[in-house]
């Protein structure tokens, strides 16, 4: 039957339209399924993604891109704090968001509520930027804490950086942070400044090196998962030498130190590492305020540095330019000033950019602005990945939080960082089997620091010095305890306990120092860290008076400094036998510190900044030019005056890259692969050293360059090349280091980057003062 009606013509013609039909319903319905934006195609370019979304946004929708909320605090009601994110608010979407005091779980719900409202309930479903802080070590509460900035700087092992980079970028990923607001690229120019702690030091060639390996560590891990995590490079620029130490200070100079001093490590990040946001500077340059400065942020880091991510403003900077810097006569003038020199978004909330929707209207600020900072927003957000991956797994928190080898990576880089400035007579290490009871005393000595933008301050969450000798000492040495003093206060009623305690000792080892502030807001006693500056670099408190009175006991002492930044300390240097620099050393720093006072690690930390011996001799750092170090070279003394200063030698306590070892280093020999060479050849510098020591040990062996004549005043030496290499005891190595003397140029006053041919000077040595080999090479 069926057979017969298909043969008839009519019925036929009749079921083959019908099916036709049913074939389009499927395939419309099909496509519909399928059918998504072509700005959320992953397999199309990122360029044409940004054009394809800027082009179907409204210009509310725009400006939303370029403001960060908060959501310290979340619920639904939309009730409550300034810190909470409203829903309602954000209709048209966010920028950025930050939640720095939420705890781990609490971020990771944030994340996965908010951009569930943002991806499925929002026009276009652009997902947010997650913000955190990780300068070293996640800030959300129980992550790993890495040694302070600084104190990795000490290690001279870029290598080192980078894996505690990628461990940090597995607990922040874990949380669901999609951008990070670190590392801090400035230099420590100014010695006062508190956030000297925050920085890889004073040398330009090392926080390249180590921010570089920070970055792609942060950035990229080391195995590739889709995603990439957005570091910050800030403050860009020239923060680290403000006038008289205060933070957030005017920053002398011009457009010479800027580019050879301050610019190079930001170059090395967008060029090497493509780093993809740069966060402003609050500081004004050369009476500029920076975040209104277009030959800053668009001209120098767009078009010269070839920058592609996105501006981000430190918290409160573009109001600064209202209420403070004195440039803009509105907060909606600042709004105009900042956008249009570059500044691409406003944290941490739109307290400026809120009037950038009447200022387009009035065709104040133009939309071609507006539409330049959101595309640089949409390109990173884009680039990194966060379209195809906007959710995180809470689930997995656990199985990166804390665990077993980022405790042991912050140990390790712990035990590179410490550096031993002093150990006469050999005093260190101390031998358990030779002594029979200890004194460990000192304000920093039962309490861990570990530095800015941590989530802690509590024992609890690390070891501290005295309980990391307790730890090797056991039952085989007695501890006698006294805290002595406090950090601040003139208070020396605890010194004779001190005293005391020292007396019924063998050794006495002090612990002092300085303390900064966590993300739990405790102030208390901060003599270190953001906002926390000093007038003087003596220790503070009367922490000097108990260094003096434990010394007077005739008990062999020792001074360990657990600090964010160098004391002028002569009086120290000249009469405690063994000093150790720390600095902040993480959640594992006590039991590193024990470790080198008795030996079981080999110290091979070396300074990253230059100790002065007073405050008056500031500035310090070793890349001075030739006429900033004094004319006469008769320095002077207490009772004998001299020339230049007259009671005193203008160089520094302790030289940039000094450290000792548990053992020597003999640099027998240098080899230079060429002594004629042109600025696109690569300099071969190999050196033999050898270990005459009885123990094995870790040494940097660090290249210097110096041009003897140019057109302008070029620094007595520049930093060009280390390496840090481990050599076995009695034996020899030969290391070699590479210089590309394209590097060997400079910028002048215009920014023209110049290379002048001419003789320089390659010195090799162990620290910028203790050169072992100097030759000269003529550069065509």
């Amino acid at each position: 039957m069926f057979t017969q009606l298909m043969e008839r013509p009519f019925i036929m013609k009749r079921i083959k339209h019908s099916l036709v039909v049913i074939v389009l319903i499927v395939f419309v319905l099909s496509c519909g399924r399928d059918r998504r934006p072509f700005y959320k195609d992953p397999e199309a370019k990122t360029e044409d993604r940004v054009k394809d979304l800027l082009q179907r946004m409204t210009l509310e929708e725009k400006i939303a891109q370029l403001s960060e909320a908060s959501c310290d605090n979340l619920k639904e009601d939309n009730k409550a704090t300034t810190r909470q994110f409203s829903f309602e608010k954000n209709k048209n979407g966010i920028g950025t968001i930050d939640g720095f005091t939420l705890s781990v779980t609490d971020y990771a719900n944030a994340v996965n509520t908010i951009q569930n409202f943002l991806i499925n309930k929002t026009r276009l479903g652009i997902p947010a930027i997650f913000l955190s802080e990780c300068l070293h070590g996640l800030v959300q509460n129980g992550a790993t804490i890495y040694p302070q900035s600084i104190s990795m700087a000490s290690s001279w092992n870029p290598d080192l950086v980078w894996q505690v980079g990628c461990q940090i970028r597995k607990e922040v990923k874990a949380i669901g942070a999609s951008q990070v607001l670190s590392p801090d690229l400035d230099l420590a120019r100014e010695l006062r400044w508190g956030r000297v702690e925050e920085t890889y030091g004073e040398d330009p060639f090392l926080a390249s090196r180590m921010g570089v390996a920070m970055i792609k560590g942060l950035q990229e891990g080391d195995k590739p998962d889709g995603t990439l995590l957005i570091a910050t490079a800030k403050p860009f620029l020239t923060y680290g030498a403000p006038y008289g130490g205060l933070n957030l200070a005017s920053t002398p100079g011009g457009w010479y130190d800027l580019y050879n001093t301050y610019l190079p490590p930001y170059m090395a990040a967008i060029q090497e590492a493509n780093v993809l946001s740069v966060m402003t500077a609050y500081n004004s340059y050369d009476g500029e305020a920076l975040n209104a400065n277009k030959e800053i942020y668009t001209d120098l880091l767009r078009t010269i540095l070839g920058f592609k991510g996105y501006v981000y403003s430190d918290w409160g900077a573009v109001t600064m330019l209202h209420d403070s810097h004195k440039v803009a006569d509105t907060r909606a003038t600042a709004a105009k000033l900042a956008l249009e020199a570059g500044v691409d978004l406003e944290a941490p909330s739109p307290e400026c950019f809120q009037y950038l929707d009447s200022l387009v209207r009035k065709k104040i600020v133009s939309m071609k602005t507006i539409d330049s900072a959101v595309a640089r927003i949409l390109y990173v957000k884009i680039v990194s990945g966060l379209f195809e991956h906007p959710f995180v797994d809470a689930l997995k928190i656990k199985e990166y939080r804390h665990v077993q080898n980022s405790v042991l990576l912050a140990k390790k880089m712990a035990d590179e960082s410490i550096v031993l400035l002093k150990n006469e007579n050999n005093l260190l290490p101390l031998e358990i089997a030779k002594i029979k009871s200890i004194a460990v005393i000192g304000p920093n000595a039962d309490q861990v620091q570990f530095g800015d933008y941590s989530w802690s301050r509590d024992n609890k969450d690390g070891v501290t010095v005295l309980e990391g000798i307790k730890r090797i000492a056991g039952d085989k040495l007695t501890v006698n305890y006294a805290k002595g003093c406090d950090l601040v206060s003139l208070n020396s009623s605890g010194i004779a306990e001190a005293v005391q305690k020292a007396k019924r000792s063998d050794v006495a080892i002090v612990v002092i120092g300085t303390a900064s502030a966590s993300l739990a807001r405790d102030y208390s006693n901060c003599t270190s860290g953001e906002g926390f500056d000093l007038s003087d670099l003596n220790p503070t408190g009367v922490q000097s008076d108990l260094v003096k009175k434990i010394f007077e006991t005739g008990i062999p002492t020792i001074v360990v400094l657990v600090q964010g930044k160098p004391f002028s300390i002569p009086w120290i240097k000249n009469n405690i036998p063994a000093i150790i620099e720390s600095w902040y050393p993480g959640e594992m720093g006590g039991l590193s510190i024990a470790e080198v006072l008795f030996g079981r690690i080999n110290p091979s930390g070396k300074i990253p900044v230059s100790f002065p011996k007073s405050v008056g001799h500031l500035p310090c750092f070793y890349n001075h030019l030739p006429t900033d170090r004094g004319f006469y070279e008769q320095p002077g003394e207490n009772g004998h005056p001299g020339r230049d200063y007259v009671f005193s030698s203008p160089d520094p306590l302790w030289p940039f890259g000094f450290g000792l070892s548990y053992t020597t280093f003999l640099y027998e020999s240098m080899q230079l692969s060429s002594d004629s060479l042109t600025f696109n050849d690569e300099l071969k510098v190999k050196v033999n050293i050898k270990n005459t020591g009885g123990v094995e040990g870790k040494e940097v062996i660090q290249v210097y360059i110096r041009d003897q004549y140019c057109s302008v005043a070029r620094p007595v030496k520049e930093l060009k090349a280390f390496k840090k290499i481990n050599i076995e005891a009695r034996s020899t190595k030969q290391v070699e280091l590479k210089i590309s003397l394209k590097d060997c140029g400079y910028y002048n006053n215009k920014g023209k980057y110049l290379l002048e041919p001419g003789y320089f000077d390659i010195m090799v040595g162990s620290s910028s003062s203790d050169i072992y080999f100097n030759k000269q090479i003529y550069i065509r």
